[in-house]
C-alpha cells in the first residue's frame, strides 16, 4: 500500500474474555493481533471480522480467554477505520463502533500469542522487532493453509480451555511452516484497498473472510453456520 490503513492498532482494546487456560505472560487470555499497514483497512476489518465469528460461534455470553486486536506498521494513532471498510463490516453484519487506530509498538508484540500479519513484508517487521515473535507471527493466508492441514483431533479438547487449544494451534502451524510453502508467492498476502472503490474493498473483505472462516473453526471447534 502507498498510503497507510489509517490507525495504529486495536480498536477498543477489548476482546473476548474468558475463564481457560493461562495465558504467555500468565493470565488466562490469547491475544491475536492483526497488523497491516496504517490500521485503517485491512487489519481493522479482519480484526473486527475476527470478533463477529467469534460470536457467531460461541454465542452469548462470549468466552473462551480470547481477544482480538490489530495495529498498523505505520498506524494512525487515533484515527477511524475508512468508510469502506466500515460498509464492508456492515456488509457481513460485523461491528465496526468504537474502533480506534494504533501504531504497532512492542508492547502489542510482546502481549500477543499469535500475530497475523496481510502481507509477508508486514510478516517480516514484526518479526524483526524481536520479542521471540518469528514462531507467532504468520501472514493471515499462510496461517490459514497450515492450519488446514492440522487434524482437529490433534488438538486439545475444548473442555481443556480454549487457550490450550489455540497455543497448541500455533505451535503446530509452526512445526508445518516449512514443509507446506505456498504455491506463489502472492498466495500469502491480502492486497490493500485503500484509495480503492468500494468494490474492491469489498473482494478483500471476502478474501479476508474466506481465511478466517478454518481459524476460527480451529480455535472453537465449531463449523460457520451454513
Amino acid at each position: 500500500m502507498t498510503a497507510p490503513d489509517a490507525g495504529r492498532g486495536i480498536g477498543t482494546g477489548t476482546g473476548y474474555t474468558g475463564a481457560y487456560g493461562d495465558g504467555a505472560s500468565g493470565d488466562s487470555s490469547f491475544r491475536i493481533l492483526h497488523v497491516s499497514t496504517g490500521n485503517v483497512c485491512r487489519s481493522p476489518i479482519t480484526e473486527r471480522l475476527t470478533r463477529h465469528a467469534l460470536a457467531d460461534r460461541l454465542g452469548d455470553p462470549l468466552w473462551g480467554g480470547l481477544i482480538v486486536e490489530s495495529a498498523g506498521t505505520w498506524g494512525h494513532e487515533g484515527a477511524p477505520m475508512e468508510a469502506n471498510a466500515e460498509a464492508v463490516l456492515a456488509d457481513f453484519g460485523a461491528d465496526a463502533s468504537g474502533f480506534v487506530g494504533r501504531e504497532l509498538l512492542d508492547e502489542h508484540v510482546i502481549r500477543a500469542d499469535l500475530v497475523l500479519t496481510a502481507t509477508r513484508d508486514h510478516r517480516a517487521q514484526v518479526i524483526s522487532m524481536g520479542h521471540s515473535a518469528g514462531l507467532r507471527t504468520f501472514t493471515l493466508k499462510e496461517f490459514t493453509r497450515l492450519v488446514r492441514a492440522i487434524d482437529p483431533a490433534t488438538l486439545p479438547p475444548l473442555d481443556d480451555g480454549m487457550v490450550e487449544r489455540a497455543r497448541a494451534l500455533v505451535r503446530a502451524a509452526a512445526a508445518l511452516r516449512g514443509w507446506l510453502l505456498a504455491p506463489t508467492a502472492e498466495a500469502d498476502e491480502v492486497y490493500d484497498p485503500y484509495g480503492a472503490p468500494l468494490p474492491f474493498f469489498r473482494s478483500v473483505g471476502d478474501e479476508i473472510n474466506q481465511a478466517l472462516d478454518p481459524v476460527v473453526t480451529a480455535l472453537t471447534g465449531v463449523p460457520a453456520r451454513a
